[in-house]
């Protein structure tokens, strides 16, 4: 008999695209699943579009507004799948992605599965290329989506989320301590997740405030940073070099323009005078 899968959807106000999301996870052509809806704290006319969709779903949990950590963490605690697929409520996947991942883990090595994705807004589109990968590359940065399926046994060998993270990067942190006494990531390599950009998105703010999360995750997972001290430190130097030589080439750009504008009046009276004098 094949595995449940728990499919686990924390909602916050994403009354527009929440819809989506659940019909991505109906439509799997993975057969054996339930579908877990956490309501965290949601407006009134998201309640409602969560209300209409009550029916097609396993179970929707409502909660006061936690953050995103804990939502994960009460559906997790109330899925009764051996494997977990996180999916936030203003994404979607393609329907064989369950079904492909569900192939990779008779690897008993892989720990986490993800894939290629589509990110699009209204104006605009691209694709990103996660690495996957182990605990060595996840502590350089975060190589999978923050949507991606996991066993929950080993989920809960971690104790989950880290719920005190409700400013963004707790799948980063969360990916660090599931492959922190090994396996890895494994990537499928196609286009199976998609991932919409918004202005006000968890990962947009979050960007905002990446320095104080990084410093939160280096320091939180000190003696794992001490092991891989000198490839981190190689990354950090690499990053700076790059930023200087960025720095630098925007230098170069304006100074070209600012000399550019200063110089273009005297080159108009040189032309003028020259038809003066040739006149």
């Amino acid at each position: 008999m094949e595995s449940l899968i728990s499919i686990i959807i924390p909602c916050y106000n994403d009354w527009q695209y929440v819809e989506q999301a659940v019909n991505s996870a109906l439509y799997q052509t993975y057969g054996n699943k339930e579908i877990i809806v956490v309501d965290d704290g949601s407006n009134a006319k998201t309640k409602e579009v969560l209300k209409q969709l009550e029916s097609k779903i396993t179970k929707l949990i409502t909660q006061e507004n936690q953050g995103q950590s804990t939502a994960r963490n009460i559906g997790i605690q109330a899925a009764n799948g051996d494997y977990i697929l996180v999916l936030d409520s203003d994404d979607f996947f393609e329907p064989t992605f369950c079904e492909k991942a569900m192939l990779v883990f008779q690897d008993s090595s892989i720990k986490l599965v993800t894939s290629f994705t589509k990110r699009f807004n209204n104006f605009f589109s691209d694709e990103y290329y996660p690495g996957g990968g182990d605990l060595k590359k996840f502590l350089i940065c975060n190589e999978a989506t923050g949507s991606a399926i996991y066993r929950k046994k080993d989920c809960i060998a971690i104790g989950g989320y880290d719920e005190k993270m409700r400013s963004g990067f707790e799948d980063w942190e969360f990916y660090i301590r599931l492959l922190q006494n090994g396996g890895k990531a494994f990537v499928i390599p196609e286009f199976l997740f998609n991932y919409r950009l918004k202005e006000n998105s968890t990962t947009s703010k979050a960007n905002k405030l990446k320095y104080n999360l990084r410093n939160f995750i280096y320091n939180k997972h000190k003696n794992l940073y001490i092991l891989y001290f000198e490839d981190f430190i190689s990354y950090l130097l690499s990053n700076i070099e790059k930023e200087e030589k960025e720095k630098i080439k925007n230098i170069n750009r304006l100074e070209f323009r600012i000399g550019k504008s200063i110089l273009k009046p005297f080159r108009y009276i040189k032309f003028i005078f020259k038809k003066i004098l040739f006149k």
